[in-house]
């Protein structure tokens, strides 16, 4: 709240009590549900709530300096997003034309767009995609068999060929990408593609096991609860505190950015890396814990985690200052003094080692008697 007063001081805000809204927000409700007519309020038919299609153009081009890739994506609203790429590998003219148009569609289905309609000047790419050209290269087999692989992610997808004149921008994008990118405006954003889309080693994916997160994901991703009543409600109350989005769990926060929820394998790499990383500091438990929280990760056992993450360092172990303190708590005696006492009074001082045993019997059999 104090960092947010000082953001805020510089401006001119005046702050006002809330005062009861509870009238307001029905006369706002009644307001905005007499304007609607039933058929406003009516579903639209599956034809007119089609979504409308993205438009992308791609270009590539080869030379003697490196070879590069343009796109521009078109929204259905009209804003437009312009991507640069630079290929560290040799490719003819063909091959960045389809890496264009792969990594196009590769950029449509990360920003979860269904329906797009991509415009391409190399009739070459277009024609082989639509399956009017044959392919004979094997190089060119593997890139149209990715291409296909990639169409099946839209629900709607269209390839048409159109003058270079009408692909100008994208074909600047890919010769100043292709030459250098340095000096690209801000606005455009450049990627370095390290290798190829084709030839790569297919690896296999590996179900995760259940981790504490797997009930909360299945309840929050299609809403399945566990047999047992009780530990549905549990798992229903604690939904409460968390969201699931893109794939991924976080946890809610009232004054803080939302955390990211982990497994305990990411947590020890994060407390590995937060307590010996670069700028590591061998902090306590509780620290390392709270320094985790607040760089928006969350586990519920990270305080736990944290602390035998710390146990088992070495450094934290060897360098750790030393207890003077007793393992057990000091359990006092009785004095021997009225012994002592009497021992000096009647019999004199102690003689040396040999005689001083002689003297205890005595006491012994004098209070004995």
């Amino acid at each position: 709240m104090t960092k947010w007063a000082v953001e805020l001081a510089e401006h001119d805000i005046g702050y006002q009590p809330r005062t009861v809204i509870k009238a307001q927000a029905l006369a706002d409700f009644l307001a905005e549900g007499a304007s609607l007519s039933v058929t406003e309020s009516s579903s639209l038919p599956e034809e007119a709530r089609q979504e409308e299609p993205w438009v992308l153009f791609v270009d590539g081009v080869s030379s003697k300096e490196g070879s590069g890739a343009g796109l521009l994506l078109t929204s259905p609203t009209g804003e437009e997003l312009t991507y640069a790429l630079r290929f560290d590998f040799p490719a003819s003219n063909n091959e960045a034309e389809y890496e264009a148009l792969l990594t196009g569609l590769r950029i449509a289905h990360q920003m979860s767009i269904t329906a797009i309609r991509v415009r391409s000047d190399s009739q070459l790419v277009v024609c082989q995609v639509r399956g009017e050209y044959e392919v004979k290269e094997d190089v060119m087999k593997e890139y149209l068999a990715k291409v296909r692989k990639a169409i099946k992610l839209f629900d709607i997808f269209e390839i048409e060929r159109v003058p270079r004149s009408q692909n100008k921008r994208a074909d600047a994008l890919s010769k100043q990408a292709s030459s250098s990118f340095v000096h690209l405006s801000k606005e455009v954003l450049v990627e370095v593609v390290k290798q190829k889309s084709i030839g790569q080693i297919q690896v296999l994916t590996i179900d995760s096991p259940a981790t504490w997160m797997t009930p909360l994901v299945n309840f929050l991703s299609s809403g399945a609860l566990p047999v047992n009543k009780i530990e549905a409600r549990r798992l229903q109350l604690r939904a409460a505190k968390y969201a699931y989005v893109g794939r991924i769990l976080y946890r809610r926060s009232y004054l803080s950015p939302w955390l990211k929820c982990i497994t305990p394998e990411e947590g020890d790499y994060i407390f590995r890396e937060v307590h010996e990383g670069l700028y590591a500091a061998h902090v306590g438990s509780r620290v390392l814990a709270k320094k985790c929280l607040l760089l928006g990760y969350y586990c519920p056992s990270v305080f736990r985690d944290a602390a035998a993450f710390v146990q088992k360092c070495r450094a934290c172990q060897v360098h750790a200052p030393l207890r003077h303190q007793p393992t057990r708590e000091i359990v006092p005696i009785h004095s021997p003094w009225p012994f002592a006492q009497w021992e000096i009074d009647l019999l004199g001082p102690f003689p040396r080692a040999p005689g001083r045993y002689e003297h205890l019997v005595v006491a012994i059999d004098y209070f004995t008697k």
